[in-house]
């Protein structure tokens, strides 16, 4: 069987070109031709390869690396082993991912899986549809009525857009993801399995019976959805994500929830209906949220915390009622001092 290699290097670039593509400096002119020819994990470093040290860890195994370059501060230069290019850099890790865009640009975002050009033939888009030139509808994929797909916009095969919708430019909805009731902005990443725009979780209490959900969903540019997760419409307003906000997969988030820009939602968390995140608003994994709540700009909320209460800007909570995360450290630290063993009496009669 082969063994294929998905992500290629696109070309090599000498020490001195990479760095100024990458905003870093050149620390000896003397290695200003050294052949780049890829990146690597500082541990798996080879000649050839480009690799950053940054944290404790990092910087301890920099010395043994044998990769050709090393993007690092100006204070760890000295740790890089004889015969490697050094690359100064404030942010050696923003630096690396720069470098890592200019050798793999196919990866930097999703492309047509089956390498097909425009509409397939195996399509189905509505003849109300509109589908701009340059956008790609892959085998298999169905654009509903009066929906419209933007230029440069991928849809993969199986994906559904469904009516009236509105995908912006350069956007991609992955293989089986289902869009309905929605507008995406521009430069949108909708990953594989993602459902978007399906009934919120609404029932008249006691009764069963279902509350119509007539809103709609609103994403914001450059917003990118991990695969399967959900995200429901709005009960009569929207559900909206602010531009640049990244939710990564198995993510719930509920009707009417509306979360600000530039936040990070980590995997399995579950934002219940009507809830407000503000802006750069982290929750790490597993995290759920009550519904009716809001969370302040810049808050943290750490992993496998359950908010009950509102959260003002700025602060760090964490645990199971969540709250400051300073209480609930103090609060273990009490717990595991009365759970210690006491010690025992040494008798001193003979």
């Amino acid at each position: 069987m082969a063994d294929p290699l998905f992500f290629a290097p696109a070309r090599s670039y000498s020490a001195q070109a990479l760095a100024e593509a990458i905003g870093a400096r050149l620390l000896n002119d003397a290695y200003a031709d050294v052949e780049l020819t890829g990146v690597a994990a500082i541990g798996d470093g080879r000649a050839g390869a480009v690799v950053y040290a940054d944290g404790k860890k990092n910087l301890e195994n920099v010395g043994a690396s044998l990769a050709s370059a090393v993007i690092c501060r100006a204070d760890a230069a000295g740790k890089v082993r004889e015969g490697a290019a050094v690359l100064l850099s404030e942010r050696p890790q923003e630096s690396f991912v720069r470098a890592l865009a200019l050798f793999h640009p196919a990866a930097v975002r999703p492309g047509a899986l089956t390498g097909e050009t425009g509409v397939s033939a195996a399509a189905h888009v509505a003849p109300s549809a509109l589908v701009e030139e340059g956008a790609i509808v892959e085998a298999g994929a169905v654009i509903g009525p009066d929906a419209a797909v933007g230029k440069g916009s991928v849809i993969a095969p199986g994906a559904v857009i469904g009516k009236g919708c509105q995908i912006g430019r350069d956007c991609y909805v992955g293989a089986g993801a289902t869009i309905q009731f929605a507008l995406l902005g521009n430069r949108v990443y909708v990953h594989p399995g993602v459902r978007i725009g399906q009934d919120g979780f609404g029932y008249v209490q006691g009764t069963g019976t279902k509350i119509p959900q007539i809103g709609r969903v609103v994403i914001q540019d450059d917003v990118e959805i991990g695969a399967n997760t959900t995200i429901d419409r709005g009960a009569m307003g929207d559900t909206i994500i602010g531009e640049r906000t990244k939710i990564d997969n198995l993510v719930q988030i509920g009707h009417n929830v509306r979360i600000g820009r530039g936040c990070v939602i980590a995997a399995q968390c579950g934002v219940s209906g009507s809830v407000v995140l503000g802006d750069y608003v982290m929750l790490a994994g597993q995290v759920g949220m009550a519904d009716h709540l809001s969370v302040g700009d810049r808050a943290i909320v750490a992993a496998q915390s359950g908010v009950m209460h509102n959260i003002p800007a700025g602060e760090t909570w964490f645990g199971y009622p969540a709250q400051l995360m300073t209480s609930t450290m103090r609060e273990v630290a009490l717990l595991r001092s009365m759970a210690r063993p006491k010690k025992k009496k040494t008798s001193t009669n003979e």
